[in-house]
């Protein structure tokens, strides 16, 4: 329901890189955007059903369906073969997991890579099969491709693997092990280059503050695990009348290589980002960015829930907690609710109704870190990157640009404006809620502006709008 909402800005980016491609002039501030091969599937989408929030959030609402089916494949093979769906259904009780369902970007892709990954690895380690391995290969290439920050995860990979060779759990041999991974670091080697150069310039483009110890806390979804264990053991009350530990779980214990497997899912992408963004002072704690660990958490969940189950207890147990997280967050009380916490689209609408002719100036603040001086400039040339909203949902009016923050060059600047706006008898503020207000603080003290009222309109997310109109130019604050 949410697919048809507003774009947020990144999936503005998105649609730029698509519609402008990868190498225009403007986004070489920002190369890391263009550094994933994921725009080939909203591109494909695009030349099927034409341009819609709709068309380009599809793929990843397939791609993470797919990533479903291996990670219930994946539950079932280390944990209980009927615990699929109880591991779907604690996917989707996470919010950020839903949330990539519906989002233009590369992170659900990402995810169905990393899954589909350890999905052909456990396969090959069991069959010892060159399919297996081949596929594993292909996907594990595939992942560090969807985005520069999934680095992390090819440990997992790799220990998984030792894990199982050391306890002599599959006829893979470590000779074997060795090419396969030799080959997979050959195909990565380009990667490397290009992380390790764009790492250089990554203070530049941090978004968020170092991460505490509890972002670390909130990221591993200890709720959800600590809701699926109680919730299994009142099922083998009701159910049993004294809950068996264990019982629920093939053979006992799952083997130690499978506790590795699930434990490094769930804990090493959070530990490794956290400990990266602590050392080098580089945050790239960013919810997205750790989307990654989210169906290990679910798996860890999944765990607990099976240190209380029977065998026969799995699909009654599955359809409660599909039902639960159907009622908590289905989101009932909005037909179509939105995406994001960004209205894009009816902010432009707004602007679009309030600008009284093509010469309204419209004061357009940057929602980008990236633009300020040099990069940024009052004639940057549009379309450009960092304004790559404006060819999504076109506003009418006279743009003026404004960079992301105040400074003293940017208020000079801005001053240098007050004959234009002044001679005008409204102008508008339109772009990020913070950056608008921000602005509007600094016109409103104006002494050329004394007088003139002005107002913030706060109904379309972390967007804004504000008006300033001349009462004495006629017409005063009228509402539309």
């Amino acid at each position: 329901m949410p697919l048809p909402s507003s774009f947020w800005v990144d999936e503005m980016v998105s649609a730029f890189v698509i519609h402008f491609g990868p190498t225009h002039t403007s986004l070489a501030v920002a190369p890391q955007v263009t550094e994933t091969v994921y725009y080939w599937l909203p591109r494909t989408a695009e030349s099927i059903l034409g341009f819609s929030e709709v068309a380009y959030r599809i793929p990843s609402l397939l791609v993470l369906g797919i990533a479903l089916w291996f990670i219930a494949k994946l539950a079932a093979r280390l944990i209980h073969p009927h615990a699929g769906w109880f591991a779907v259904f604690a996917c989707l009780a996470l919010k950020g997991f839903d949330y990539e369902a519906a989002d233009a970007r590369p992170y659900a892709l990402g995810t169905c890579a990393a899954a589909a990954g350890l999905f052909f690895l456990v396969r090959w380690l069991d069959s010892a099969q060159r399919r297996d391995a081949l596929l594993f290969l292909v996907f594990a290439a595939l992942l560090w491709r969807v985005h520069l920050v999934f680095w992390p995860f090819y440990a997992i990979f790799a220990v998984y693997a030792a894990a199982r060779i050391l306890r002599s759990e599959t006829s893979v041999t470590w000779t074997h092990a060795g090419v396969v991974f030799a080959l997979l670091l050959v195909t990565l080697v380009p990667v490397a280059f290009d992380a390790i150069r764009l790492v250089r310039d990554a203070r530049a483009h941090v978004i968020v503050d170092l991460p505490a110890l509890r972002d670390l806390r909130r990221t591993l979804k200890f709720l959800l695990i600590a809701q699926c264990a109680g919730g299994a053991f009142l099922a083998a009350l009701l159910l049993h009348k004294s809950p068996n530990r264990w019982t629920g779980i093939r053979s006992g214990m799952p083997p130690l290589s499978s506790l590795v497997l699930i434990l490094g899912w769930w804990l090493w992408h959070p530990l490794a980002l956290f400990t990266f963004s602590r050392v080098t002072g580089n945050s790239v704690y960013v919810d997205r960015y750790l989307s990654l660990a989210l169906p290990g958490a679910a798996l860890v969940a999944t765990l607990a829930a099976a240190c209380f189950l029977h065998a026969g207890d799995w699909r009654i147990c599955s359809a409660v907690l599909g039902v639960c997280v159907l009622a908590t967050l289905g989101q009932w009380r909005e037909m179509w609710p939105a995406h994001h916490n960004s209205d894009w689209r009816d902010a432009a609408r707004t602007v679009n109704k309030w600008t009284l002719d093509p010469d309204t100036p419209v004061l357009l603040p940057s929602p980008f870190i990236e633009a300020k001086p040099p990069v940024w400039r009052p004639d940057y040339p549009l379309p450009g990157f960092l304004y790559c909203y404006l060819p999504v949902y076109r506003i009418s009016g006279k743009p003026y640009l404004l960079p992301f923050e105040r400074s003293p060059q940017a208020e000079r600047y801005a001053a240098g404006l007050l004959h234009v706006l002044s001679a005008s008898p409204r102008f508008l503020i339109y772009g990020g809620d913070r950056n608008v207000f921000v602005w509007r603080s600094f016109f409103a003290s104006r002494p050329e502006l004394e007088g003139w009222g002005n107002r913030q309109l706060h109904t379309f997310g972390d967007v804004d709008v504000a008006i300033f109109e001349n009462p004495w130019a006629g017409g005063g604050l009228a509402v539309r």
